[in-house]
């Protein structure tokens, strides 16, 4: 991954947390890593324990943006959450959920959609 890609991928993460905490939700961890991967971010919204995906694009569409998470990262996800809740067993009795904040960066301008429930975990 080229610097610059990273940095903009930074820039995204951190505007996704400035949207989810707009809309009401409490950050609890961002860019938690295991040997299977990452999970962009960790969040409440209410009681429900809420895993976020966060893409960012530039000159694309939001909708390829969400394109992107197919199926195999879909289960990557959830194996990550799974390792999560053993990790934090005091957040386990909550209620779960899958979201993912697509980004899209035109000039200085972003656009945020919020996908809540973007995939049925299955567990």
């Amino acid at each position: 991954m080229t610097i610059l890609r990273k940095l903009f991928g930074n820039q995204g993460e951190k505007r996704a947390c400035e949207y989810l905490q707009q809309q009401g939700y409490v950050i609890v961890e961002r860019n938690v890593r295991s040997r299977i991967g990452e999970i962009d971010l960790i969040a409440m919204d209410g009681d429900t324990l809420v895993f976020c995906e966060v893409r960012s694009r530039a000159g694309e569409s939001l909708a390829q943006a969400a394109e992107s998470i197919g199926a195999a990262k879909q289960q990557q996800l959830q194996r990550l959450a799974e390792a999560y809740l053993q990790k934090r067993p005091e957040l386990a009795d909550n209620e779960c959920r899958f979201d993912a904040v697509l980004l899209q960066k035109s000039g200085d301008i972003w656009s945020v959609e919020l996908i809540k429930d973007a995939f049925c975990q299955g567990w």
